[in-house]
């Protein structure tokens, strides 16, 4: 089984981001052969400093070798690393109906968040098919609000396959669930878009004081406090044991305790949490060459995969 996700350099990876993607990819690496991408076609979309974008793309790499990434079993690699898979994108996009990219929610989000409505948003979709298709993926673990981009995936592979008969393999998605529940200190989903980020690898001032701005009702501090409506909790549920979970939502609802010791407690879960990673990524920071190496392996993976589907679909359509 080939599993392939992908994540975007567009900023500094946060808790979202890893609760979100990064921990389920890295579990998946028992399941099957993996490949990860970083977007960083993608991230042309809204990302316009060159070297900004190299060095996210360097940090996302760096970052998830610290959380947990082992590229003895998963190819990591940069999307543009991989340059058929933008020809793939062009055969793509001559049968792929206009209604079809218009209904396309990403779009719509993108636009009413002030990005400018330029081709490259508008053909996201195809890319990001082109992506999943090149590497022969079967499963492509994903949020639920990214759903509709496998279906796309799989209506253009459809269309590809009527006209020249077999030539894509249907990937199907696999729902992360945990994806849902991952809010920012705002209360809504956690985005850089939204500035409402907590950084995995934050230092431990920035981290705190993130965390302490947690926005929250006026309940005094006396009073019982409803746990399910808590960004809090819901974070803290993220880090905790069941019985730590359990604890403080009795705490919530007992009274006598004010938000910012709830906040205090979120912390230092949070900083304890993700003290073995930030280990790691000391560790991987002192080889410089090492980031670097990884990516050659996992580019040489990716596209020893993309070549032989390429071979079929330029075969297939008469390249």
């Amino acid at each position: 089984m080939r599993i392939l996700s992908g994540i975007q350099p567009t900023g500094v990876l946060h808790i979202g981001n890893y609760f979100g993607m990064m921990r389920q990819a890295i579990a998946l690496q028992e399941e099957g052969e993996t490949f990860y991408f970083i977007a960083d076609l993608h991230a042309l979309t809204s990302v316009r400093d060159p070297k900004t974008l190299r060095a996210n793309s360097h940090r996302v790499a760096l970052d998830f070798l610290a959380c947990g990434l082992d590229p003895e079993r998963a190819a990591l690699f940069r999307q543009s690393d991989v340059p058929e898979v933008t020809e793939l994108a062009w055969i793509l996009s001559t049968a792929a109906p206009m209604g079809l990219l218009e209904r396309a929610h990403s779009y719509k989000d993108k636009l009413a968040r002030g990005l400018a409505p330029t081709v490259g948003l508008f053909n996201y979709p195809v890319l990001m098919a082109a992506d999943i298709l090149i590497y022969n993926s079967d499963v492509v673990p994903v949020g639920k609000d990214q759903k509709q981009h496998i279906e796309i995936t799989r209506d253009l592979a459809a269309k590809i396959n009527e006209t020249y008969g077999d030539v894509f393999k249907l990937p199907e998605s696999r729902i992360q669930a945990a994806t849902e529940v991952v809010p920012g200190v705002d209360g809504q989903k956690m985005s850089k878009s939204y500035a409402n980020t907590i950084e995995i690898f934050g230092d431990e001032k920035e981290t705190r004081k993130r965390v302490m701005s947690i926005v929250t009702d006026s309940t005094p501090v006396e009073a019982p406090k409803d746990p399910s409506k808590s960004t809090i909790v819901q974070l803290y549920s993220l880090v905790a044991s069941k019985d730590e979970i359990a604890n403080m939502r009795e705490r919530f609802q007992k009274g006598g305790i004010g938000y910012g010791d709830f906040k205090k407690q979120l912390f230092e879960k949070l900083w304890e949490y993700f003290a073995p990673m930030r280990k790691r990524r000391d560790e991987v920071l002192r080889d410089e060459s090492y980031i670097d190496q990884v990516l050659a392996r996992g580019a040489k993976r990716a596209n020893e995969a993309a070549d032989q589907v390429m071979k079929r679909v330029r075969t297939a359509v008469g390249l």
